[in-house]
């Protein structure tokens, strides 16, 4: 008689965030101190040394990678129905940052192969209007950005690279999040290094980083003027606490990656021959895949739908996550008329209907990642 696996009695989870001994003892440092809330030195620290890391000048420590957006792009100064060219394939967040300013989000499709969005549509829908490129970084490989970067060079258009899903990573051996004007990370729990809920805005501009520091804190005015305001910001400050574990992760960063690119791999040589789907390489002309997320996506010969798949994947407890919407096919940007009725984004809508990610956190063991692979075979041969 055969034996039963004890994992169909397990629950996967889509993310299993790895916390340290090192950020439970920051953390209880930090609660010794009483400095708890968004003053103290562990925000300092962790600013310091993430910068330095990323091999950028400045750091500001804020609540999440939407307010790292959302600051990045007011610290612009953009005027209203300026043209600001984003992904289509990406969180919500990235169109947000950009609608609720009064700007104009400019939509490019992405490569089926690479997720992310396409160099030369970028050029193409470049006008007199453009101000900013949104450049963000999706799943395991960077944005090819050589060409973008020279024509925002040449045209003076800033750049804001959303590097959320790509801490530690890098483009022709320069960290990501070391481009562009502006830089954005995550740090929520399915992100590399987490504090739980965070983010970070990097930059190399004095000015940027001062007007970044003062917009996510209300823009507080200085000494007995503190309570008189020149500007519209935001509370969006990192907690102290959060901060703590930030430098307790960043601490283990090089593990971390090591353990993100053996996960990757070991799914890669799991589901390589199966016919049936598409998985990125482990290596792109740019740099090896980070694996943030380990991602499928059906082939049109597959014979059998996504959601069947994640149907059947969490009926023996593994836990998945469907690859973005597209921004043009969102419902509350239809009911606002954001973009055309007639806008299309092949790749994109492809990618959104047949793509899902499988449990590739940090805290997954290999019997895990082996069973979720098994299973997943399994699935796909038996149409």
């Amino acid at each position: 008689m055969k034996k039963k696996s004890k994992l169909k009695n397990n629950f996967i989870p889509v993310n299993t965030p790895k916390i340290f001994k090192q950020d439970k003892k920051n953390i209880k440092k930090c609660l010794d101190t009483g400095w708890i809330s968004s003053e103290g030195n562990f925000v300092k620290n962790f600013e310091k040394k993430f910068s330095k890391y990323i091999n950028r000048k400045y750091a500001i420590a804020v609540s999440s990678g939407t307010a790292a957006l959302e600051i990045a792009i007011k610290c612009l100064n953009l005027k209203k129905n300026d043209e600001v060219i984003i992904p289509t394939f990406s969180i919500i967040a990235t169109a947000l940052c950009v609608i609720k300013l009064g700007l104009k989000p400019v939509l490019v499709d992405s490569g089926l192969e690479s997720w992310n969005m396409l160099p030369d549509q970028v050029l193409d829908k470049i006008s007199k209007k453009t101000k900013a490129i949104i450049i963000t970084h999706i799943y395991g490989f960077p944005v090819d950005m050589e060409k973008i970067l020279k024509i925002a060079k040449n045209k003076n258009i800033k750049i804001v690279e959303d590097s959320a899903e790509m801490i530690g990573q890098t483009y022709k051996k320069k960290r990501c999040g070391s481009f562009g004007n502006l830089s954005t990370f995550s740090f929520y729990a399915n992100k590399h290094i987490t504090t739980g809920e965070g983010g970070m805005i990097l930059t190399d501009d004095k000015k940027l980083y001062e007007k970044s520091k003062s917009l996510r804190n209300l823009c507080f005015g200085i000494g007995n003027n503190r309570f008189n305001h020149d500007d519209i910001g935001w509370n969006y400050r990192m907690t102290n606490i959060q901060a703590a574990m930030g430098c307790g992760q960043l601490k283990n960063i090089s593990w971390i990656i090591k353990r993100k690119r053996e996960i990757g791999l070991k799914y890669h040589s799991l589901l390589k021959f199966n016919k049936k789907i598409f998985i990125q390489p482990t290596q792109s002309f740019s740099s090896k895949n980070i694996f943030w997320v380990f991602g499928v996506v059906l082939n049109k010969n597959s014979g059998i739908k996504r959601d069947a798949i994640v149907k059947k994947l969490m009926e023996r407890n593994i836990q998945t996550r469907n690859f973005f919407f597209p921004m043009h096919k969102q419902k509350i940007f239809k009911k606002m008329n954001i973009f055309s009725k007639k806008e299309k984004h092949l790749n994109a809508e492809y990618l959104s209907l047949n793509g899902f990610y499988l449990p590739s956190g940090i805290g997954i063991k290999n019997h895990e990642i082996d069973y979720v692979a098994k299973t997943l075979n399994n699935i796909l041969n038996n149409q």
